[in-house]
């Protein structure tokens, strides 16, 4: 049985329990250890020269990593971002040379990957599950380059090509659990990239389901941007926060790049922010990656991405890489500043419930299809 870890935030610590992949298949692996563990060590001791440029891709002593982004900006201050961080940090420990292509539009995802393919890159980096289907068209067609698909779920494993995937239901589940018991309205509200996306339904129906389970009586709003420009649209989720601190929510989630993060941004704004009302971050610690969320911010629903992502460029520099899946972690943020607004009580509660997500003692009950 495979072992993944979630990760709760409590005033300055962090508190890390391990939990179970219901996985049995070989097309799927568990989290390696952390960048600074063992796989780095073993991969650097066998580390290819320092490549400057990519005019040397393709030589055999020179390693390349190459990073494909989503619609968003590689500094997107989310999912984008931490990919990427996590393959630089992975090619500088290698001694490697690393790029990134910047998508605009989803028609340029195989244009864009084929600028890799084309300069003989090792290992392609792939961010989104929207880039899948253009990720596995270009594994298939190069057989000797490694693949790594962020956020890309592998039904059928291609030895190049592997998926890394994350229990976002969980994560979203543990914020929401803490909403519902941090609320004194009795409403919360969730802003969303689109749900056509299986990792964000599952983190926005997991958040619901978790604010349910602490709180029945409490109201919960969700909502979903539609497919188009998901993921950028700043405006929409800022307007949509608004919305429902206006409805009286004094807890919102705000998942989905740039969108999610414009709604962070309009409820740290709000009157009683940080007091009375907070908002929830998501994929990394945004305390850290969106400043002007700060003053709300009361956690963030985490895929470790920068982990993950590291940890699988390292293992395929091994040739370790799995065809398939690879489970990365997840994990609740520090309170940061709003640590005073979350009691004893409610820190051992959310405690036992990250602890019931691990073992599998508590279902989140998200189930997509």
């Amino acid at each position: 049985m495979h072992r993944k870890l979630l990760v709760a935030g409590v005033a300055a610590t962090a508190i890390l329990l391990a939990g179970c992949s219901s996985s049995s298949t070989s097309s799927t692996s568990s989290a390696a250890p952390a960048a600074s563990d063992s796989a780095l060590a073993s991969a650097t001791d066998a580390a290819p020269a320092v490549t400057t440029d990519d005019s040397n891709c393709g030589d055999p002593a020179s390693y390349c990593v190459g990073l494909v982004t989503d619609t968003g900006k590689v500094d997107d201050k989310s999912f984008n971002q931490s990919a990427w961080e996590g393959a630089q940090s992975a090619a500088k420990e290698l001694g490697a040379f690393s790029k990134y292509i910047e998508s605009t539009d989803p028609k340029d995802f195989a244009s864009n990957i084929q600028q890799f393919v084309d300069k003989k890159y090792d290992v392609i980096v792939t961010v989104g599950f929207l880039m899948g289907e253009a990720a596995t068209a270009a594994a298939t067609a190069n057989p000797t380059i490694q693949f790594i698909g962020v956020d890309q779920f592998q039904a059928k494993a291609i030895p190049n090509l592997t998926g890394l995937i994350f229990d976002e239901d969980k994560a979203g589940y543990a914020a929401g659990y803490l909403a519902g018991l941090v609320t004194k309205s009795g409403k919360v509200g969730a802003v969303l990239g689109t749900d056509t996306v299986p990792p964000v339904k599952k983190f926005g129906e997991g958040y619901r389901n978790g604010v349910m389970a602490a709180n029945p009586a409490a109201k919960v709003t969700v909502v979903y941007h539609d497919p188009n420009n998901a993921f950028n649209d700043p405006e929409w989720g800022a307007a949509e926060a608004k919305k429902q601190l206006a409805q009286g929510a004094d807890v919102i989630f705000g998942a989905g790049g740039n969108t999610g993060n414009g709604a962070l941004i309009e409820i740290a704004k709000a009157p009683g922010a940080g007091s009375t009302v907070f908002c929830i971050g998501v994929d990394t610690d945004q305390y850290l990656t969106v400043p002007q969320a700060q003053k709300c911010l009361l956690t963030s629903a985490q895929k470790l991405l920068v982990q993950g992502t590291g940890d699988l460029v390292l293992l395929a520099a091994q040739g370790k890489a799995p065809g398939g899946n690879y489970v990365g972690n997840v994990s609740l943020a520090d309170y940061h500043d709003t640590a005073s607004a979350v009691s004893a009580e409610i820190t051992d509660k959310v405690k036992a419930v990250i602890a019931g997500l691990s073992d599998g003692s508590i279902q989140t009950g998200v189930k997509l299809g």
